[in-house]
């Protein structure tokens, strides 16, 4: 689940930017209670304050059912295919992927320069982060706010900025010809629906073969819904998308609408419901949870979307 910056109040860049810090904290806090495995998390988040079980379990089905999907995607193209993460934050997919043996051709990671930035600083600073995206006949290039290694790149871009999104990919060595998965958690809602719809459009027009995995909001119209934008906007975040997450049916529709072949959106206590019964039984025993409902509202209120261009993605399920 998305949960809420404390501090996001200094404009709606800056509150969204912070969404990445508390996102981090949330992922680290359920890391260290055992709730999934992720030996980088600690590299870009020091310490953090315990979170409440229904956000724990929220972060671990969403962090789960994404590495799933892409797991699935990487599987069926034998890793002959490439993922451009956008609005990338401190996340280490690339890292657990390739732990898990699980290989692609590129991996690209997109966020505001000031979130590279740090990302870029944190890698240099990290032995085991620099040995995963190290190659023997390959050197690593950075800057302050990108850097290219053997077939990882971060790239620092606002999404806003169609033009210039094209063309740093473009420089860093994209291809549109191979099967591609776009991935974005909470990234979409936060810009306007302008920007995104041309992104969007963007995407399923100039990559041959596309999935996109979006994690989001829903239900956003209904009284829980309502009380979870309020208080997004009290701390600086003007969820200019929130429009698209009415429901599943205009979750889905924003990629139709824009030539995507075709989209399925499911929330998460669906979602939740598909995950193995042993890992559920495993789960819910880390934590006691208090209050039941409180998780259900919030299942109920995030989704995930796929999203493609390319019929024999429909199948990428979980």
């Amino acid at each position: 689940m998305e949960a809420i910056p404390r501090d996001a109040c200094l404009g709606n860049d800056d509150a969204v930017i912070a969404t990445n810090d508390d996102a981090s904290t949330c992922k680290r806090c359920a890391v260290d209670l055992g709730y999934w495995s992720d030996p980088y998390i600690h590299y870009f988040v020091k310490s953090t304050d315990r979170k409440a079980p229904e956000i724990n379990r929220g972060y671990y089905a969403r962090t789960i059912a994404i590495q799933s999907l892409v797991e699935k995607f990487i599987d069926i193209t034998s890793g002959k295919c490439q993922i451009v993460n956008i609005g990338a934050g401190f996340d280490t997919l690339y890292w657990r992927l390739k732990d898990s043996g699980r290989v692609v051709k590129e991996f690209y990671e997109l966020d505001f320069p000031s979130v590279t930035s740090r990302k870029c600083l944190y890698i240099q600073r990290s032995k085991p982060l620099l040995q995963g995206i190290s190659h023997e006949d390959h050197d690593i290039k950075l800057n302050r706010n990108n850097l290219h290694a053997y077939n990882y790149k971060l790239i620092g871009v606002d999404l806003r900025n169609l033009k210039e999104v094209e063309e740093k990919l473009k420089e860093s060595d994209i291809e549109f010809q191979i099967p591609t998965i776009f991935l974005a958690e909470c990234v979409l809602v936060y810009m306007n629906i302008t920007k995104s719809s041309q992104l969007l459009r963007w995407i399923t027009q100039s990559f041959k073969s596309v999935l996109f995995i979006n994690y989001e909001m829903v239900n956003l119209h209904d009284r829980f819904g309502e009380v979870m934008l309020n208080n997004l906007r009290c701390r600086g975040c003007d969820l200019q998308g929130a429009e698209t997450c009415r429901d599943l049916n205009t979750q889905e529709t924003r990629f139709t609408k824009e030539g995507w072949a075709g989209a399925e959106a499911s929330d998460m206590l669906s979602i939740w419901g598909r995950l193995p019964p042993e890992e559920i039984s495993r789960v819910t025993q880390i934590e006691m949870l208090d209050e039941q409902e409180l998780l259900l509202q919030l299942f109920s209120h995030y989704c995930i979307t796929l999203a493609w261009n390319d019929s024999r993605w429909a199948e990428v399920q979980l």
